[in-house]
């Protein structure tokens, strides 16, 4: 037949040495199986975010797409239920003399998921109206023990001053009422698995790190990062978040695309150990890598040492402290100062 494109894949004797292969056959790419003494061929590409398929394995009867874990029978090429509805371009295939050959021109046409688009895929635009900041917590705490946090007080002292003083809109994300998966580390598999929006985000309904990316890449102009001092590091749930941000950076480096811009970023790092100004440098180099910007005097820490071993008296010094309140707000007076004069004419600032 005309629209038939027959490609010798090789001596049948050395496919069959193998349950997967992936194939590149002249300009396609082939996911091809051999079960109960049989060959079967899709495409290679998965549906989500073209994952090379033959380079997965095999649970059943299902090709198991490297990247991101999805599902496509290796007959049929529909994907595995609920998601039935995507289907895989099929390739017949055929034996002549000790060869096999696959004919290029699939049967049929590559179906997806009928699904809306992600929310977080949606275009980056800032809406008009006055300086918006986000500030995000990331001290550990029991839900039911509840604590005084001074790296906590101090943010919402900060929040609060721009919020009445400063006539900004505010927000505060505590990352332990988050529910959210560690990073997966797609990107060490390939740096084009590690997608935007983060491939949790878009298949598990109970991660609720969405709200993160919403405030940082859509809705705020300045963040505040607040975290205590776990021996001489930031916080657990800093670390936590971090990884599962570096979807934001991933875009910058695979494909020149910038989700963070003209926007700034202050910390505050206090806890009962030394160490303040690497924690701040930890985060001030991974932040500046998301694309943000920092006003002078990025950060403002507190610590009583490392030799002094009473944090009870670090947290009666912090919630007495108006020296530690006056640094907070005047660190978040330099942050919406840095952010209008990033935005400058070209927003609608209230």
């Amino acid at each position: 037949m005309k629209n038939e494109r027959w490609f010798d894949l090789g001596p049948i004797k050395k496919l069959k040495k193998h349950k997967l292969q992936h194939i590149i056959a002249g300009d396609v790419l082939i996911a091809l199986v051999y079960k109960n003494g049989e060959f079967s061929a899709t495409s290679g590409e998965c549906n989500h975010a073209k994952g090379p398929l033959g380079k997965g394995h095999m649970e059943g009867d299902y090709i198991v797409c490297p990247w991101h874990g999805w599902q496509y029978h290796r007959k049929t090429g529909h994907a595995k239920p609920p998601n039935y509805a995507a289907c895989l371009p099929r390739h017949s295939v055929k034996t002549k003399g000790a060869h096999l050959f696959v004919n290029l021109r699939p049967q049929n046409r590559r179906a997806y998921f009928p699904h809306p688009p992600h929310p977080l895929a949606r275009k980056v635009m800032r809406r008009p109206g006055p300086i918006r900041i986000a500030g995000i917590s990331t001290t550990p705490m029991n839900k039911v023990l509840k604590r005084y946090s001074t790296s906590e007080h101090l943010l919402e002292t900060a929040l609060n001053h721009a919020r009445s003083k400063l006539k900004a809109e505010t927000k505060l994300i505590k990352l332990r009422d988050l529910r959210f998966n560690h990073c997966g580390g797609f990107y060490s598999i390939d740096e084009k698995a590690c997608t935007w929006p983060c491939t949790f985000s878009q298949f598990d309904e109970k991660d609720t790190l969405s709200e993160v990316y919403e405030a940082l890449v859509f809705w705020a102009d300045v963040i505040l990062i607040a975290t205590p001092i776990r021996w001489g590091s930031a916080s657990s749930l800093y670390y936590k978040m971090a990884e599962r941000l570096n979807c934001i950076e991933n875009q910058i480096m695979v494909y020149n695309k910038r989700l963070i811009k003209d926007k700034v970023a202050a910390f505050i790092v206090t806890g009962g150990q030394d160490n303040v100004q690497a924690v701040a440098g930890q985060m001030m180099t991974f932040f500046s890598q998301l694309g943000f910007f920092f006003p002078r005097e990025p950060f403002m820490g507190h610590s009583r040492g490392w030799a002094a071993e009473d944090m009870n008296n670090n947290v009666e010094y912090v919630k007495a402290s108006s020296e530690l309140r006056v640094e907070a707000k005047e660190l978040v007076e330099r942050a919406i100062s840095m952010s209008r004069s990033l935005l400058g004419k070209r927003h609608k600032i209230a």
